[in-house]
Order: structure tokens, then sequence, then C-alpha cells
């Protein structure tokens, strides 16, 4: 469990004190000193205080005693002085000792094998891949599938993963799974390197994106009646007979319709997590210039199109029954301009045009008007303006743009600190009894929120060990490194099986795990036999074991008292999803444990890829 930050009075925590401060220029930027010896040392918090003011309270006894001391030995009386005021330079001397050595920062208490976790995280995606499998797939038990995905609408569209344990694909939450899973290779790709998982990672990676390319098509320009199209959903919820939902069936036995569902350049959101996605990953594959201007090119058209929409005609894409009215009850959008914002960063961070910062920044604050409260704080596929947060506070940090981003900047780090501090404290957040944070505890399958949120808290403290600092502040109050790095190891922890159950919520890892996913691949056995709809509800409803073990898949997690049942039809409990998994292995790869290469300047004992992620930004223009 991480240390706990008492609350007060007032909405900020009670953070631990942060045992050096470091100057501020005249810009207000944050200038880090150079070494823990030239920081100015403060508050040693060596008595522990108490938020009584005890001196304001009246004595129990009477002001009017005397005491009357008489001394008999002068030499004892001495002795005993020296030898107290010894002890007292000496206890003093040992705690400032302590307290100015250097803490390691890479090794947090797990005893869980995390590279074998990441492994396992990694294959789950092997396993939702839909179109034409690679020949040396690592999971056995799926084939080609999908083969006629996109036929309705007269446009190709076999490829990318189904989301979950249905066989649907959906756009949304599938641009953010690689948006997610590309910023972790652009931060730890030494980390993914030294366990041998790299290329791995961006196989994945680009399966998505490729399919995500596929997902828009431009306005042809000869036409004036020709329209941007962009595709948010192959597979049906409808009320067919048969579909994706009501019929439990392998993918690589669909035999019903798969319609599509079609949108244009007013669904915002989407248009705005594609071009995240596509932006991050062509910093992913920067060394393949010809790909990674593919993506960069149609990362910025899109950007281009969803932008030049009249405002007052820009929206979610669930609100069209037509983009996505089948999807609300899957991936209901609350809001677009946070994807917006989040387009508009990785774009800058992949083509290094200070247009799209300026985009985003003088956008940020809008976009947080329109964060639901229930989503405050929380990082998932539906919430972007966190984690955006937390890149714009990297950007100044280590590239400081100054005049005219600085107003935008600093409250982004403002935000950033409090999301820290809303990790380490209940005042905002409750924890189960056995430690998993509750971010959203009506919404049922905390684990995505709590993977999400141990990723962001341990990457944070990444940068600030990159910047020498041992901790941050929000409110006043203080808050260290190894707090944040406590909690984000407890949330991991608590999912690969420190939890009252005693089980892990990552299939295959552990000796004890789920073994009735709510997957349709998983529970129907692979026999060369082709099953029914009819026949998968046998299945569906068998208490048996699923035959097919789902390695990696993350469920939904227990309830919030730390019950969890293992039932096929409980999806609640026990199905998994890619956005989910994303959430785990940017968790797990935070927290793995790996030096770094010591001919790589800008990696650290973190693994943290310090400026790679500015590879494309040259220059800032002069202010005017």
């Amino acid at each position: 469990m991480p240390e706990s930050i008492h609350s007060s009075s007032t909405p900020d925590m009670d953070c631990s004190s942060v045992r050096f401060v470091h100057s501020i220029n005249e810009a207000g930027r944050l200038l880090p000193s150079a070494s823990r010896w030239n920081s100015i040392a403060i508050d040693y918090n060596v008595l522990p205080r108490s938020s009584i003011a005890y001196d304001s309270l009246p004595s129990v006894y009477s002001k009017s005693v005397e005491f009357n001391l008489v001394v008999r030995d002068k030499t004892h009386l001495k002795r005993f002085v020296y030898i107290s005021v010894f002890l007292v330079l000496a206890i003093v001397a040992l705690v400032v000792l302590l307290h100015f050595l250097p803490h390691k920062h890479g090794h947090h208490g797990s005893s869980k094998n995390l590279t074998h976790a990441i492994n396992q995280a990694l294959t789950f995606f092997e396993a939702q891949k839909s179109g034409y499998l690679p020949k040396n797939s690592s999971v056995s038990f799926r084939g080609d599938s999908g083969l006629q995905d996109g036929n309705s609408s007269g446009h190709n569209l076999v490829g990318g993963f189904y989301d979950s344990g249905n066989n649907i694909k959906f756009s949304f939450p599938t641009a953010y799974t690689i948006t997610l899973l590309s910023w972790t290779v652009i931060e730890y790709h030494q980390k993914y390197a030294d366990i041998g998982e790299l290329e791995h990672v961006k196989d994945i990676i680009k399966w998505g994106s490729d399919y995500l390319l596929k997902l828009f098509i431009p306005p042809i320009k000869s036409t004036s009646s020709s329209t941007t199209i962009l595709y948010s959903q192959v597979g049906s919820t409808s009320n067919d007979a048969f579909n994706d939902v009501n019929c439990w069936q392998r993918p690589e036995d669909m035999s019903y319709l798969r319609p599509v569902s079609i949108c244009n350049s007013t669904a915002s959101d989407l248009a705005g997590e594609i071009v995240a996605a596509l932006s991050a990953a062509s910093l992913v594959f920067r060394e393949d210039t010809g790909y990674s201007g593919e993506l960069i090119k149609g990362a910025e058209k899109l950007f281009e199109l969803a932008t030049a929409v009249d405002p007052r005609m820009q929206g979610t894409y669930t609100r069209s029954d037509a983009c996505g009215g089948q999807a609300r009850q899957f991936y209901n959008s609350s809001g677009f301009e946070d994807e917006l914002v989040w387009a508009g960063t990785w774009l800058f961070f992949a083509t290094g045009n200070t247009t799209y910062l300026r985009n985003a920044t003088e956008k940020f604050a809008s976009a947080e008007t329109e964060e639901m409260p229930s989503e405050k704080w929380i990082f998932y596929w539906n919430n972007k303006i966190t984690a955006n947060a937390v890149l714009l506070t990297r950007l100044r940090f280590f590239l400081d743009p100054g005049y005219p981003y600085a107003a935008a900047l600093q409250p982004s780090t403002t935000r950033t600190d409090l999301l820290m501090c809303s990790y380490l404290s209940n005042y905002i957040f409750n924890n189960t009894p056995g430690g998993l944070i509750l971010l959203r505890p009506d919404h049922g399958k905390p684990l995505q929120f709590a993977a999400t949120a141990s990723f962001l808290s341990k990457l944070y403290s990444d940068y600030l060990d990159l910047l020498r600092q041992s901790g941050g502040s929000c409110g006043g109050y203080n808050y260290t490194l190894e707090m944040l790095q406590s909690f984000s190891m407890s949330q991991v922890n608590y999912i690969l099986g420190d939890n009252p159950m005693k089980m892990s919520y990552v299939v295959g890892f552990g000796d004890s795990y789920p073994i009735h996913v709510h997957h349709r691949s998983a529970s129907i056995p692979w026999d060369g036999h082709q099953y029914s709809c009819e026949d998968g509800d046998k299945w569906l409803h068998s208490e048996d074991p699923n035959p097919n073990t789902l390695l990696g898949a993350m469920v939904g997690g227990p309830d919030q008292h730390d019950k969890f049942l293992d039932d096929r039809k409980k999806p609640w409990f026990t199905e998994p999803s890619i956005s989910s998994n994303a959430g785990l292995v940017a968790a797990l790869i935070a927290l793995h444990d790996h030096p770094c290469e010591s001919s790589n300047s800008n990696c650290v004992g973190s693994g943290i890829d310090k400026m790679g992620i500015f590879t494309n930004i040259h220059s800032f223009p002069s202010p005017p």
C-alpha cells in the first residue's frame, strides 16, 4: 500500500515533505539544481506534527505550581547533560545523513516477474487479431477470420483487432490502444529492447496502424459532393437474428452479415483519436521514413478536415445513429474536445509544427470544461485530458517553449501534480479493503483505470527523476518519488495476485487466475469443427474451464469489496479488452526495472528516453 496522505479541511492533500527545492526564474519555469548537494535543504520533519495547536489549549495544571529542583551532585549532572547532548546530536546527525543519502528509484519491492507479465500481456493482442494471421502466430487456437469485412461498403476493412470477448471491431478504442502502446515505446523502447519485446510490440502497433489507415477516406477533390468517410465499426449489435453479440461463435466460423458503421469529419472525437494514434505510431517507426511519412500524411489530412468543420457541427461519433449508434452501449463518447487537443499534441510531437501545439494549448482549457466530473483524474479510452496534461508537462520540463505556450503549460503541470496527489490520498478516491484504487466505483471493471493510474504515476516519477527532483507538490503539500512508485507498484501487484482473492487477474500469470474468461475464441474448442451460433450456447453456459488459455488477458476485475466471480456469463468480472490490456502493458513496462546502456546519454536508471519524443522538434518561433 502507498504511504497515505491525510486530508485536511481543504481539498488539498497533506503529502510528505520534499527535501530539495529548485529555483524559479522570472518566467516561472522550473530550474532544476545540478545535484542534490547544491539544492536547499528544508523542513526535515524530524519531529511529528499535528494539525492541532496544542499551545492554544488550557493547561491541565495550575499555573501557581512551583517545582523546586535541588542538585546534589554536579559531576553526575554534567555527565548526564553531556551524554544527553551527545545522543541528541547523534540522532540528529543520523536523521540528516539518512535524509540526504541518494535513494535508488529502480527497485520498488515487487516479487513479480514483470518480464514474464509483459510477454503475456502482449500475447493477448495476438489472440485479438482479425484478418489474415501471420503463419508464426504464438496463439495456436486462432486462424484467419473476418476476410469479408468491409465488402458491404465496397471498401477493404480486413485486419485490425476484435475489441474484447465479442467479434466486433470498434475503431475508437482501437485508436486509443495504438496511441497508448506507441507512447510506451517512445518512452521506454530501451526497456522493451532489453527484454526482447521491442519488435513484438512494434508489430502489434503496426497491425493496428495499418488498419487505422484504412478507416479514413478523404473527399475526392474532383467531386463536389464527396465527403470525408470514417469507419467507426465493423460488426453488429442490432436486433438481427444473429450478430456479433447474441451469437456465441468463434470469429473463424462467422457466417452472419457484418455491417459497417460510417461517419464523416463531424465525428470529431473519432477523428482526433485516429490522428493521435497515427501521429504517435509515426514516432515509433521514425527510422522507417516511408511508413512514418505515410502515417503523418494521413494524420495531418484528417486533422485538417476535422478542425475545418464548423464548430457548431463538431461532436461525438456516438451522437449519430449511422456513425456510432451501435457503439453507445459499449464505447459511448461523452465529449470530443479532449480528443482534438490530444490529436494536436501528438501531431506536434510527430511533425514539430508549432501550429498544432498552439491549437492544443489554446483549447486545453475548454476541453477541461467539457470533462465530466465523474471522470476527472481518470485516463482511459473516453478521457484524454489527464494524460494530455502529463504530456504538456513533459514538454515544459525538458523543452520549455516559453511564450506564448507557457500560460497553458503551467496549468498542465499544476493539474498533473494534483493528479499525483489524487492517487496518493483517500480524499478524492477510495481503495478497496485490499488496496485497489477505485477511480470509477460505480462503473465496474476497475482494473483498467488502476492500470493507467499506475502507468501515469510511474511515468511522472521518472520525469521528476530526470530533473533530479525528489518529489513534487500539490496545493502547498508535498509528495515524494518513493510514494508515487510505491503506489504504482501496489496497483500492479494487486492485479498480479496480491489481493484478498489471492488470484492473478492476468490469465496465465501465477498459480491462480480466471479460467472462465468471457471470450468466444477461448471458450470454444479449436478442434477442426465449425460451430454454429446455436452450438455456441453450449460453450457459453458450460461450467467447464475454457479449453483455450487466453494468455495475458487482464479481466475486468473485482467489485468494490475485492470480491471476484470467475463466471463466463458475468462479463463485468471476466471480460478483457484491448484498451484495458494497453493500460496493463503501459504500467508493466514503466515499472520494469532494467538498466539502460551506459552509452545512451538520454537514458537514466528509469529506462526512459528523455529526448526521443522531441526528435522532430527543431525550434520554436520567436515571440512577436
